[in-house]
């Protein structure tokens, strides 16, 4: 899959304690238009798995150029992810990054078994747009847009 390009979130919600959980993921698409839905793939491994099962409000942010440690710190377990400040709760106590390319508040629609990961199902409720271009994953390294190419580049 490191063939395939693809934008990196970080997803966020709130542990039975009140204590901020999350993960980085790249397997986030669109699934429905109306209603707005959004899907997230999420280890069930990963150590706020429970978290996303119990709590039914999560944020999504989709990362820029300038998270890449932000990135790192959140695919690394053991570590503190929410350590460096960069987050702030929201009015439903779910932690933001006030900064993300995209900040999309979202709720629980569904979950389901997919293998070694559940496959998060999320209604989106809100979404707030940055100019801060996102940044990619693409053969196992961060890159970024950094112009548009015009209709004549297409082969």
């Amino acid at each position: 899959m490191s063939a395939f390009p693809s934008g990196v979130t970080l997803m966020t919600t709130t542990g039975p304690d009140g204590e901020p959980r999350g993960f980085a993921a790249s397997s986030f698409c669109s699934l429905s238009l109306d209603p707005a839905l959004v899907l997230v793939c999420l280890a069930k491994t990963a150590q706020c798995h429970d978290a996303f099962l119990q709590n039914d409000q999560w944020s999504i942010q989709i990362a820029g150029a300038a998270h890449i440690d932000l990135i790192n710190r959140f695919s690394t377990k053991g570590v503190d992810k929410f350590g460096g400040g960069e987050f702030l709760p929201d009015h439903r106590g779910v932690p933001v990054l006030l900064d993300a390319a995209v900040l999309i508040e979202c709720e629980a629609h569904e979950r389901y078994d997919g293998g070694d990961h559940t496959i998060l199902v999320a209604r989106v409720i809100e979404v707030d747009l940055d100019d801060r271009p996102a940044v990619l994953y693409f053969q196992r390294e961060f890159r970024h847009l950094d112009h548009q190419m015009a209709e004549g580049d297409f082969r």
